[in-house]
């Protein structure tokens, strides 16, 4: 009888171990899962600005060229 409950015993601890062995690795599977939304999420919000950045200086270039132009025909007409 007693070796019956010790290894009863045994076989419980060793479930209960096995299962939060198991919630373990689930929550840290699901933590490394956000973090790595979260570096995907981030990376793409760098891309978008990066592309804003582009265009911004795209448009800055246009302008400056638009004001050069300008003056340059200001000075011809002035001639």
């Amino acid at each position: 009888m007693k070796k019956s409950i010790s290894l009863f015993t045994m076989v419980l601890a060793m479930v209960l171990t096995l299962s939060l062995t198991s919630c373990r690795e689930t929550k840290e599977d699901k933590a490394e899962e956000v973090i790595e939304e979260v570096e995907d999420g981030v990376e793409d919000a760098a891309e978008d600005v990066e592309d804003a950045a582009e265009d911004v200086g795209d448009d800055m270039e246009d302008a400056a060229e638009d004001v050069k132009d300008e003056v340059e025909d200001a000075t011809d007409d002035d001639s």
